[in-house]
């Protein structure tokens, strides 16, 4: 069984150093399945970045940040799943094999529309390693210049004076 899919991973090594656009078909998506689920193929991971912090944007702006990982074991690393701790950021990351010794990456597009002062955001990944399958990666920053919609409430003298 160990024969097959190896070719089956070399296939997808080459179907995805050909393809330019980096997307991965429907016939490599099969492929990465079956790597995930035979631990014979799993290997392991290096993250360069897992913490990253921007000084201060204004509300409103989007920032990019990058995060960096090495493929330090002996077969291709597959990112399977990178999802965002909410709907302000969207990550992309290496789709495809990470051949071993080279570098992968997940990008996140972080907007500070809804958020002022400090914020701390995730993105969680998903990985065939055997050292760091599961790993979150995290950014902050602070929000400056921030719109308030806050509005001032004075209490009611009619429920004052009937508590007192």
């Amino acid at each position: 069984m160990k024969t097959p899919l190896t070719f089956l991973i070399i296939s997808l090594v080459l179907f995805s150093c050909g393809n330019k656009e980096n997307k991965v078909t429907e016939k490599q998506n099969i492929l990465i399945k079956n790597a995930i689920v035979d631990t014979a193929n799993f290997t392991t991971v290096k993250w360069i970045d897992t913490l990253l912090a921007f000084d201060s944007i204004k509300q409103g702006e989007k920032i990019t940040l990058k995060f960096k990982c090495i493929n330090t074991g002996t077969k291709p690393l597959i990112l399977t799943d990178v999802r965002p701790g909410c709907g302000c950021t969207i990550a992309e990351y290496s789709k495809g094999a990470i051949l071993p010794g080279k570098e992968g990456w997940v990008t996140t597009n972080f907007d500070s529309k809804k958020f002022c002062g400090e914020v701390e955001k995730s993105v969680l990944v998903t990985s065939n390693s055997v050292n760091d399958n599961e790993r979150t990666l995290k950014f902050s920053g602070t929000i400056t210049n921030c719109i308030s919609n806050d509005k001032i409430v004075l209490p009611n003298p009619a429920l004052i004076e009937k508590n007192n």
